[in-house]
């Protein structure tokens, strides 16, 4: 049980963490980006932009590893998204027992310890961290679904596109896009404009520096177009790194789910600093 609890809380961290985000290392070339009006350019990133699933549904049993340190925790689970409104994923005990359930929502993050009957409901913009940085649902979405975001904004249409930038003239192409502070950045592939990795990063001279990493390691075929079925996200910040890797497998799109979990009156609600605090002590 206590693997369950360690990754459970390596799961909740990401997200809640990923305000604070600043790089050690972050995707980067030495071509020269394309002038932001370059045809060949906005050609490009639109060939990105519509490389993505329309699958409504995407449903799949999936494989949980996590390393912190020298440990490492494997646990199975499963995955349930909708898209524009829910991600769900369900963490199994001894293969056949939900011990915790993680769903995101357009309008908050539900942690549900089951062993504990403990949970956590928070909409985002009490998060400060992610109201800060413009990180929500969709961002999250994006992240699982292998598309370009803007921080804040439900999709990417024509004139969120003109915000990117892209370095041409290789295999592999770096597109990027600041906000702030943030520094965004995904590595794609130049022919079939696929996303390859996507890095979230922000740098901070006196509390040190943050990123997080999303490597798409294999894909498999869903509906007309490849989906991301073999993930690899690394969290580095000043006190840890954690490295999670998600695999899917009997990917489908079952629709016939509730898409939102009702808490028990039995379960006891926790705040999001005790969440971090257990998780900094692991």
């Amino acid at each position: 049980m206590k693997n369950v609890k360690v990754l459970m809380m390596a799961l909740v961290a990401i997200p809640l963490l990923l305000a604070s985000c600043h790089p050690k290392k972050q995707v980067t070339k030495d071509t020269k980006p394309a002038p932001a009006d370059s045809m060949e350019q906005v050609a490009f990133l639109q060939k990105v932009n519509e490389n993505v699933s329309k699958s409504q549904f995407v449903t799949s049993k999936l494989k949980f590893t996590v390393e912190y340190g020298p440990q490492q925790v494997s646990l199975t689970g499963n995955l349930k998204m909708k898209r524009d409104d829910v991600i769900r994923l369900q963490l199994m005990a001894f293969g056949f027992v939900e011990a915790g359930r993680i769903e995101f929502t357009k309008d908050y993050v539900l942690i549900m310890d089951r062993i504990n009957k403990q949970y956590l409901k928070a909409p985002y913009s009490h998060i400060s961290f992610l109201r800060n940085s413009g990180i929500n649902f969709y961002t999250l979405q994006a992240l699982f679904w292998n598309e370009l975001f803007v921080p804040g904004r439900q999709s990417v249409d024509q004139n969120a596109l003109n915000r990117f930038t892209a370095s041409l003239g290789d295999e592999e192409v770096v597109i990027s896009l600041e906000e702030g502070k943030m520094n965004y950045s995904w590595l794609a592939n130049e022919k079939t404009g696929r996303i390859n990795m996507a890095n979230i990063a922000y740098r901070d001279q006196f509390k040190g520096n943050t990123q997080l990493n999303w490597d798409y390691r294999a894909f498999t075929k869903l509906g007309a177009k490849p989906f991301p079925s073999d993930m690899g996200i690394t969290l580095t910040t000043p006190e840890k790194e954690v490295k999670l890797g998600v695999k899917l497998t009997y990917m489908g799109n079952e629709s016939e789910w509730e898409t939102r979990t009702t808490v028990s009156d039995k379960y006891r609600e926790v705040t999001v600093d005790e969440i971090l605090r257990r998780f900094m002590a692991l």
